[in-house]
């Protein structure tokens, strides 16, 4: 089931620390300008290959399209059969790798999909192989520790 999905990311609570450290480099603006400049090189690429609509998005490419446009260079490409070969990786995990490779890619306006673009792609990726471990562990809790049923205005007790 977690395989379907294509990345997660943690999003840690913000600490008072976090609160004076200087504003990030790249504000909102810039960010959206960055998304803006990708998406522009992803429909560009995809109308020369006669691609429109839906299948002119990375996140639909498949087959051909994707082996064209998602290629990862020699490194890259050794680094994604490593990942293969440690059990990372189901077929359906691979190519939705080889997706989020080239959207990373054209984020940082590359014209091809590098090894760091893999090796973020597969970080991305390998948070949902811990995220559904933690799915499993839970529910295991849940299991052995149901949550009982409380009266009228109490708070269930829950098991983390």
């Amino acid at each position: 089931m977690f395989d379907r999905i294509d990345l997660t990311v943690e999003t840690p609570a913000v600490t008072a620390a976090d609160m004076i450290l200087p504003a990030p480099v790249e504000g909102t603006a810039e960010a959206a300008a960055r998304v803006a400049a990708a998406m522009q090189m992803q429909e560009a690429r995809m109308v020369e290959a006669g691609l429109t609509g839906m299948q002119a998005l990375n996140a639909r490419a498949s087959g051909e399209a994707l082996e064209r446009f998602a290629a990862p260079n020699q490194a890259g490409r050794a680094l994604l059969m490593k990942a293969g070969e440690a059990g990372g990786l189901t077929a359906r995990g691979w190519t939705r790798t080889l997706r989020l490779a080239r959207t990373i890619a054209d984020l940082d306006g590359a014209d091809g999909v590098l090894r760091r673009h893999v090796a973020e792609a597969l970080m991305y990726r390998r948070s949902t192989v811990g995220a559904h471990e933690d799915f499993d562990r839970q529910a295991s809790r849940r299991a052995l520790f149901p949550v009982q049923e409380s009266g009228a205005g109490q708070t269930p007790f829950v098991w983390n």
